[in-house]
């Protein structure tokens, strides 16, 4: 192999064996190792790669020990990062187990080299799992790929639930428990298909709580109300679930949009970073299929395009029943697949059930 190859990621499962096994690649002794080792869970068999990326500056020692151990036993004062990466529906995140410490265990600078996809491991975020706070079980944080830090994340919390239940052994088992994150209390379930259902809470409509400068137009909230963006007429409603979201099903006097044809990477940063929002935004397009089915497509506020957003989903059904649209349980799909929301009449929560799965497990030297 040449010196000049980077880094990879590995989303490859491979059968399971009825042998546990560990496997070692280093591409040349100047780089540090990537490395990947099976959990007790026997239907996992990583595939192997290297990492030639560095987090700090100084070279540590290459690790020449074989000892087998549980891939997130670790001990104080490691040289190696462990990590999971997981993804929700594609938009993919490495999954830190923080327990041990209420501070992030790497600063915001080292989540965007670690995000990076072609000098890092690759991922639209890192996410901490931390102590609970205030009687909580746990409290979730995550650091975007551009090194900021949301109130929260959708797809981000159902892989944070299954990598709480991977480490607590929650397996073939229905189990709920109680996140403390920066939107407030979340509170994820753990189906016994492996499916994840999160109650998202109740979304905030009130136009100065999303935020955003927009002129409330249907009881303090903004709904249908027309936004200038590039000098295109755009009708938006705003709502935040826990995090700000513009939800727009098309320009003003215009056709049914049709998000395919979209240029995302043109249009998105322009919502986001247009001036009647100033904590930024999340932008949904979507497109109705009917009342209980949506299509959308997602620019993240510091992800970029993604090919899922689970509080997206949630909002893009609340601006759809807001707007007339749409029922309060939709299908919404997503570039990565389709998500299920709720918008509960009896309670105002809004509910989230979809997937979240394991890419594969390594370590990378810090």
């Amino acid at each position: 192999m040449a010196d000049t190859i980077a880094a990879a990621t590995v989303s490859l499962f491979l059968k399971p064996s009825t042998r546990h096994s560990q496997l070692f690649l280093t591409l040349t002794t100047s780089l540090p190792v990537l490395r990947f080792n099976s959990l007790k869970n026997p239907k996992f068999r990583p595939l192997v790669v290297s990492s030639s990326m560095s987090i700090d500056s100084a070279a540590a020692p290459q690790e020449t020990s074989s000892k087998s151990s549980s891939f997130l036993d670790h001990r104080e004062g490691s040289r190696f990062l462990h990590f999971v990466k997981y993804h929700g529906l594609g938009n993919d995140f490495i999954v830190l187990d923080n327990r041990d410490s209420s501070e992030p265990k790497i600063r915001p600078e080292q989540a965007v080299k670690l995000c990076d996809r072609n000098f890092g491991i690759g991922a639209d975020g890192v996410i901490f799992a931390l102590p609970g706070v205030n009687g909580t079980n746990y409290t979730m944080r995550i650091f975007n790929s551009d090194g900021s830090e949301p109130e929260m994340c959708g797809n981000g919390v159902r892989c944070f639930a299954r990598f709480i239940a991977e480490l607590e052994n929650f397996h073939g088992k229905r189990h709920s428990f109680t996140v403390h994150t920066g939107a407030g209390l979340i509170v994820p379930e753990i189906q016994e298909d492996g499916q994840v259902k999160v109650d998202m809470g109740e979304p905030v409509l009130k136009a100065a709580n999303v935020p955003t400068k927009l002129a409330s137009n249907k009881n303090d909230a903004v709904v249908k109300s027309e936004l200038v963006v590039d000098g295109v007429t755009w009708n938006v409603t705003c709502v935040s679930m826990g995090n700000p979201h513009c939800v727009t099903f098309g320009t003003k006097g215009g056709e049914d949009l049709q998000v395919d044809a979209l240029n995302l990477a043109q249009i998105g940063p322009k919502f986001e970073h247009h001036d009647v929002f100033p904590a930024r935004t999340n932008t949904e397009f979507v497109q109705v299929y009917s009342p209980s089915h949506l299509k959308m497509r997602v620019w993240e506020r510091g992800a970029g395009a993604t090919l899922a957003c689970g509080t997206g989903a949630c909002a893009t059904v609340v601006a759809a029943v807001l707007e007339g649209r749409a029922g309060r349980n939709c299908t919404v799909d997503l570039p990565g697949g389709p998500l299920e929301i709720e918008w509960r009449e009896e309670d105002n929560h809004v509910y989230m059930t979809g997937p979240a799965e394991v890419v594969f497990y390594g370590s990378v030297r810090l």
